[in-house]
């Protein structure tokens, strides 16, 4: 049985993680996006743990330490882009993994991004890599999904709308089953 670790990226009371015009906040999208994609991943037997608590910022360290302990198979962090605190017109979903990483941690970005793009249909701004702390700090395959820009208006909309979210969640969840399928088989 696989254990996929998931993160709501940030937490409720995040300084500035929000539209510009303040009625989305991220860690309402990512939130919502993380309980789909675990019900998902549940319903195809998967166990599912999260590092994020609804009711306040858990910092980065408790969250990566958490998920270290938990031994999964793979972390996945869900999150809301933003560039500048204006409206713009940047777009798209990006997907990050950490410089030096496992070929695992390579096919796990390239499926759940190759997924996101096919299924949201938005710009395709590629796997990057990035030092981010859940990235660096994990010890299983990690990867960090940015699902659209909270600083454009278009993806904003998608973004507050309950069937972009859906669409995010079944996306990961084909990617991570993917990514299962294959780690398994090979």
């Amino acid at each position: 049985m696989a254990t996929i670790i998931l993160d709501a990226g940030h937490g409720p009371n995040t300084p500035g993680k929000r539209s510009p015009d303040g009625r989305l906040l991220e860690f309402h999208f990512n939130s919502e996006v993380a309980e789909l994609l675990r019900h998902y991943l549940l319903l195809e037997g998967i166990d599912v743990f999260c590092t994020h608590e609804n009711g306040r910022d858990a910092p980065l360290a408790e969250r990566t330490t958490l998920a270290n302990r938990l031994d999964g198979d793979a972390f996945v962090s869900i999150h809301a882009n933003a560039y500048g605190n204006d409206w713009n017109e940047v777009q798209g979903i990006e997907t990050y993994k950490y410089p030096q990483t496992s070929k695992q941690t390579a096919l796990l970005a390239e499926l759940i991004h190759r997924s996101m793009i096919s299924v949201c249909e938005r710009k395709d701004r590629g796997v990057k890599t990035a030092n981010f702390a859940v990235l660096r700090e994990t010890k299983m395959p990690a990867v960090l999904v940015e699902c659209g820009f909270m600083t454009n208006r278009e993806e904003a909309g998608l973004l507050l709308s309950r069937s972009y979210r859906v669409q995010c969640a079944r996306a990961m969840c084909f990617g991570i089953l993917s990514w299962l399928y294959h780690v398994k088989i090979t």
